[in-house]
């Protein structure tokens, strides 16, 4: 492999892991999806970068990469049109948390725990 083929593979793993993370801490809803989107930017890279020959790029990973992205948008406008239906029907766009206070609360209260 080359230099450049190793940063762009060094690059894309961090933006996977990045997303990851994000995807998987944060609440908010937004957020998710743009973590999400995050960790398909890095996986586009990592395909475009593995795809990658000695003499040029070979074609079918530039395909594979071109398909995803527009996948990505369709499912991206999708995600965001259930977060506002989530929003209006909640008045809020994050997950509840799952505390403990929460949970007492609505046992004392005299709801399912």
């Amino acid at each position: 492999m080359t230099g450049s083929v190793v940063l762009f593979v060094v690059t894309a793993s961090a933006l996977i892991g990045i997303g990851l993370w994000g995807f998987l801490v944060q609440a908010h809803l937004l957020r998710r999806v743009l973590a999400f989107n995050v960790v398909g930017s890095g996986l586009f890279l990592l395909f475009g970068a593995l795809g990658w020959r000695g003499g040029g790029v070979d074609p079918v990973p530039q395909a594979l990469v071109i398909t995803g992205i527009v996948v990505a948008l369709a499912a991206t406008a999708v995600a965001l049109w259930l977060v506002g239906r989530f929003a209006e029907e909640t008045g809020r766009a994050d997950l509840p948390e799952d505390r403990r206070e929460d949970r007492q609360e609505k046992s004392s209260a005299g709801g399912r725990p």
